[in-house]
């Protein structure tokens, strides 16, 4: 079935699809932001332990999420067919390998300390980093869940009550953050073990309540009609593109925490630094994974239909938009660094002054790189929606860890530029990675034939 859109049409459809699944990001990621301010008022050494702490579990977080961000393509191409049986298949199988490969890597977060200090981190920061991912080890598998139902109403272009729940998992979260680290109501002083108890619970209640609307808006797809029976050809499906999803967001991810391991190296001022301009960038960056979920999921409901002409102008215009929002915050980084950094400082921090003077010129590079950054998310993203994964994970490894790792190195220490030198690997390799992407899925045929 085809559809005949302009332009303006398509824009405005991305747009209602995607500003709510950008503000999920943002407020997802206002959950961490509140965990690093909150942490930055306690003390620098904290900050510095949870920047590490909470890169670990990412990396693991992110590479376990494939399976979840395999549902977005799954999903929105069975939707655009009417095919609820495969709707269910998919999310219930991803539930599965999610759960699966949570209890498989929970080990790992017993050797934290050990594995922090062989890569250069000071052991009184690696030993704060412990409890913290002792704890947060067993929030992978609500977190993983939840990153499944995310992908499931996203996919269904149900935005809404994903942003809805996130909002309310921020307030809740700085709520429980400010009872466990600093020990109000009577609770004890936790510090960065306060923090991880509260990702905890946050991650859980967002599990329940999206589970309760799931069983209660889309009886349709009857997602929890017999929850144990496996289903193979589905899970090989999923496996065979969250895999590689998952390298794929790795390659990104572990690229920037292999940064915070170099910047560990140099101080801890700078490590706070680094943390704090990352957490701007990735504030930006959100707005673009919104974006670019859009575009996998107007992609893969246009493939589902077979409409190539609607596929393509509504990539056009994904794209067009994208660059739209790397220019506004650009400009927003240029215009007030000093005022950004600086809510990440307590007024009496005695290295302010030295992390705002760090801060000041990374945040030079994190202007830079905004146009790149959203450029290589919203090519994957397209390509994902073609159900595309595995050339643009080797893509992705090649951009990140041949070029943009080595690079980062060698400016950054060879060179002797410090922290500047770091990031401006992350700008090599991110600008390989959208160009290579781009031109995959804007020079391939699509396969809509197929």
């Amino acid at each position: 079935m085809t559809m005949e859109r302009t332009y303006f049409e398509h824009a405005k459809k991305t747009l209602a699809l995607g500003l709510p699944l950008a503000g999920s990001q943002i407020a997802q990621f206002a959950v961490h932001m509140t965990d690093v301010v909150m942490m930055g008022w306690y003390g620098l050494d904290e900050l510095a332990a949870l920047v590490l702490a909470s890169g670990f579990w990412f990396i693991l977080f992110i590479l376990l999420a494939g399976f979840a961000f395999a549902v977005v393509p799954l999903v929105a191409t069975a939707a655009g067919q009417g095919d609820t049986t495969t709707v269910r298949r998919a999310t219930r199988m991803a539930i599965w390998l999610s759960v699966l490969a949570a209890v498989a890597i929970y080990p790992i977060f017993g050797f934290s300390d050990d594995i922090l200090v062989l890569l250069g981190q000071e052991p009184h920061i690696a030993a704060q980093a412990r409890p913290y991912l002792a704890v947060a080890g067993f929030e992978m598998v609500p977190a993983l869940i939840v990153a499944v139902f995310r992908s499931y109403f996203s996919a269904l272009e149900r935005t809404r009550v994903v942003l809805f729940v996130v909002i309310g998992a921020v307030i809740l979260n700085s709520g429980l953050n400010y009872i466990f680290i600093f020990g109000n109501f009577g609770a004890p002083e936790l510090g960065v073990l306060g923090s991880a108890i509260a990702s905890l619970i946050v991650s859980s209640a967002m599990l329940v309540a999206l589970v309760i609307y799931a069983a209660k808006s889309t009886p349709e797809n009857d997602l929890f009609r017999n929850p144990f029976k496996p289903d193979w050809a589905m899970f090989a499906t999923v496996f065979r593109m969250g895999v590689p999803i998952g390298i794929t967001s790795l390659s990104e991810v572990g690229l920037f925490n292999a940064a915070a391991i170099m910047m560990g190296w140099i101080g801890t001022e700078t490590l706070a630094a680094h943390g704090i301009v990352l957490q701007l960038t990735a504030i930006a960056f959100m707005t673009q994974i919104g974006l670019s979920q859009a575009g996998t999921i107007r992609v893969g409901n246009a493939l589902g239909r077979g409409d190539e002409a609607d596929l393509r102008k509504g990539a056009l215009v994904v794209v067009a938009l994208s660059l739209c929002m790397a220019a506004l915050a650009s400009a927003i980084f240029l215009l007030a660094p000093d005022f950004l950094i600086g809510l990440f400082i307590a007024p009496d921090e005695p290295a302010r002054d030295e992390v705002l003077a760090i801060g000041g010129v990374l945040i030079l590079f994190a202007a830079g790189m905004q146009f790149s950054d959203g450029g290589q998310v919203v090519a994957l993203s397209l390509l994902r929606g073609l159900h595309d994964t595995a050339v643009p994970m080797w893509l992705a490894a090649l951009s990140y860890w041949v070029l943009g790792m080595p690079a980062g190195y060698i400016f950054g220490f060879v060179f002797d530029w410090g922290a500047p030198g770091v990031w401006m690997g992350f700008l090599v390799g991110l600008s390989m990675a959208w160009l290579t992407m781009s031109y995959r899925f804007w020079a391939q045929k699509s396969r809509i034939s197929r």
